[in-house]
């Protein structure tokens, strides 16, 4: 069948963008996606019609704010008037249950990418059960003390001029240093991947690479903070099967190091089948970067022990 796509209404009657891809074959499992920051679902075409050749179903919706789900351009970022981290946790959940609905009787991985991955964490702390796996991509640990620099500042904006704020001075707080390692840079974007040709496509993309506003970054930064404390992380069933994995030159985690804290902190918390990957010299995108191949390949092969 390919890829098709419908839409559903959320709890805030906003309607969510989502993309299926469907196997030509018997049916292994279903994989559902959730992406990153300033993206579209659009954007793991390649990787799900890799899935899906393998016998899975695919599911990938564009968050709330993002691609064909936000409102307009103009609201792009622009998640909720209240707590868009838990919203868009929400918003998973519903998008789970529909491929559990069509599919009776399939197991669901979750496979998730950079914000995308912040939200699984915290999905496994409340919906763990729901899932046969989760997928960590391009993720991290305990965020550093700045993102509490972050929180005040982005309060303090929210209170003078409201969640639509312009969210400039946030976005460089948290960007603004990604792409130092890899100077002389040829754009803004390098530390996404070593393949010019993918950092072009996700530039010249109008649904990536903006500037959200404030309330994003605070709702964002509050999410991130939450999902370490202990008592959260001692919630996620502790058979559930995680799989991190991550470029070491990924200055989201940490290059490597927040990989490796974030797996510590899932086995000091007793959960059994946790392990990770990291590539050498991949840098934030690992399914855009030029081994993209070898880690497709790695991450069917997890896949297929899952479901096995």
């Amino acid at each position: 069948m390919g890829r098709t796509e419908f839409t559903f209404e959320n709890k805030d009657d906003i309607l969510i963008q989502v993309y299926k891809w469907t196997p030509t074959t018997s049916v292994k499992g279903i994989v559902c996606i959730s992406h990153g920051m300033s993206e579209t679902a659009l954007r793991y075409d390649a990787f799900a019609n890799a899935l899906s050749d393998e016998g899975y179903v695919v599911y990938a919706h564009d968050h709330r704010g993002h691609g064909k789900s936000a409102k307009s351009m103009e609201e792009l970022g622009y998640v909720s008037d209240n707590d868009g981290f838990f919203d868009m946790v929400e918003d998973v959940k519903k998008v789970v249950k529909l491929a559990k609905e069509e599919y009776p009787g399939q197991d669901v991985v979750l496979f998730s990418h950079s914000m995308g991955s912040f939200l699984a964490q915290r999905y496994i702390q409340l919906y763990g059960g729901d899932l046969a796996g989760v997928i960590l991509s391009g993720t991290n640990g305990k965020p550093p003390w700045l993102v509490n620099v972050g929180i005040v500042v982005a309060k303090t904006l929210m209170t003078l001029k409201g969640r639509k704020a312009d969210g400039k001075l946030l976005d460089k707080l948290t960007f603004g240093s990604y792409n130092r390692p890899f100077e002389p840079a040829d754009t803004p974007f390098d530390w996404l991947s070593r393949d010019k040709e993918q950092v072009k496509k996700y530039i010249d993309d109008p649904y990536c690479g903006n500037v959200f506003p404030v309330s994003f970054y605070h709702d964002l930064f509050m999410g991130t903070k939450e999902i370490h404390k202990q008592e959260y992380i001692h919630e996620v069933p502790k058979e559930l099967p995680i799989y991190i994995f991550a470029g070491d030159k990924d200055p989201v985690g940490d290059f490597g190091q927040g990989i490796i804290r974030l797996y510590d902190a899932y086995k000091k918390a007793g959960i059994k089948n946790v392990s990770y990957k990291l590539y050498e010299g991949g840098r934030h995108e690992s399914l855009n970067e030029i081994n993209r191949d070898e880690v497709i390949k790695d991450t069917i092969t997890w896949l297929n022990k899952v479901f096995s």
